[in-house]
């Protein structure tokens, strides 16, 4: 999640990514996220285990601001919301 471009970014783990995002996008968690305005889904990996995707995380969140910036703008130059894409009827 993302402030905007070259922004705030925040690194979660979530079993219900639109559910999470949705959750996000309307401010109704409180924390960091909602502090900073973080409401864009920018870049995501999806995983099948989810030990796999908590080891990932802790590793990213210790990861240089620039790191995260290059891994985003590899996949999502212009840091385009990608909420349509994952996207469902809640």
């Amino acid at each position: 999640m993302a402030s905007g471009r070259n922004g705030t970014t925040y690194t979660g783990v979530t079993s219900d990514l639109p559910g999470r995002v949705h959750l996000h996008r309307n401010g109704l968690v409180d924390g960091f996220t909602k502090q900073h305005g973080c409401k864009h889904l920018v870049w995501y990996e999806a995983y099948e285990d989810l030990d796999a995707a908590r080891l990932r995380e802790l590793q990213m969140k210790k990861w240089k601001r620039a790191w995260k910036i290059e891994l985003i703008e590899r996949s999502n130059p212009q840091w385009k919301d990608l909420w349509e894409e994952i996207a469902r009827p809640l």
